[in-house]
């Protein structure tokens, strides 16, 4: 009798769990159209991810791992999946006062509410160090 002989029991004692795997075995390609569609389809409000991956025949983490990549800007999401929100141009406090500011001095800021939260930024501002700010202020709410 070998090794492998006594650590392994031949006997089965009772069947616990039998999963039988349909359709095509080994690794599915997918699409970066149709991973965009599922993912979009993960975000939109009231939906259970898990759900969503169940019927697509996927694991939620495979779903996560794709919604993920497209917060990462890794994965592009369908056109009527991308949403916009209105911009308002409203006088500047500062501009209606007596004495405006000097062009030299002023600097227009874009305003940005989510819900509670109001982020005023420069025009300027580099859209990496914005785009962590959102970040951070959407993980905040």
């Amino acid at each position: 009798m070998s090794r492998f002989d006594r650590r392994c029991d031949t006997e089965v004692h009772e069947v616990r769990r039998l999963e039988v795997i349909n359709g095509e075995l080994g690794r599915r390609k997918w699409s970066a159209e149709r991973k965009g569609e599922i993912v979009a389809e993960s975000m939109q409000p009231g939906v259970v991810v898990s759900e969503v991956a169940r019927q697509h025949n996927l694991t939620p983490q495979q779903l996560f791992a794709w919604r993920h990549d497209a917060k990462q800007g890794r994965l592009a999401l369908p056109e009527e999946a991308i949403s916009f929100v209105p911009v308002v141009a409203a006088a500047d406090d500062a501009g209606s006062s007596a004495h405006p500011p000097s062009p030299a001095t002023a600097t227009r800021q874009i305003e940005i509410r989510f819900g509670a939260a109001v982020i005023k930024v420069p025009e300027d501002v580099p859209a990496k160090h914005l785009t962590k700010v959102l970040r951070a202020v959407k993980a905040a709410l």
